[in-house]
């Protein structure tokens, strides 16, 4: 193999390993603006695009142990990888689609499974960790709440019952 061949494969893995999901989508429309803004908006979330050959992907894919990604390495391919959150992420390409309807997902792996476009359209959905964390801690403080009420009830209902006896 040519040590150009070697070098962009390096290069592709080196991006594989950032994040444990990879979102592949075709940017075919896109102009040089365009990559510029969507590249702005995945920084604020950690990600990174990367324009990749599709050889050199699929061979830094399989050197890596990934799903296989061929069903998605057609046409002109990028590569978003990178930050902690990966349905902010994925909330930032489907918004920036949207908006622009210049990129679209062809799909990608998350947590080593190879997910398609719909999923990583449903992980798009998923609100931010903030407001799950602030969901499940309403959940802590409601449980003890309604076992106040119910001891509560209970002590009113045994009062009564005392009262009319």
């Amino acid at each position: 193999m040519r040590s150009e061949k070697k070098y962009l494969i390096t290069e592709v893995e080196g991006h594989l390993k950032k994040s444990d999901y990879v979102y592949l989508a075709d940017y075919d429309k896109m102009t040089v603006e365009n990559v510029a803004t969507l590249r702005k908006r995945l920084t604020a979330e950690g990600a990174e695009f990367h324009v990749v050959k599709n050889s050199s992907l699929r061979v830094a894919a399989k050197g890596l142990a990934l799903p296989d990604l061929e069903p998605w390495l057609k046409g002109q391919t990028a590569v978003i990888v990178g930050g902690q959150n990966p349905t902010g992420v994925a909330k930032v390409l489907r918004d920036y689609f949207k908006e622009t309807k210049k990129v679209a997902i062809k799909g990608g792996v998350f947590e080593k499974n190879a997910v398609d476009a719909a999923l990583i359209g449903q992980l798009a959905d998923v609100p931010p960790m903030k407001v799950l964390q602030s969901q499940l801690l309403g959940l802590f403080k409601m449980k003890p709440q309604q076992l106040v009420a119910l001891i509560k009830a209970y002590a009113d209902k045994q009062e009564k019952a005392g009262a009319a006896a």
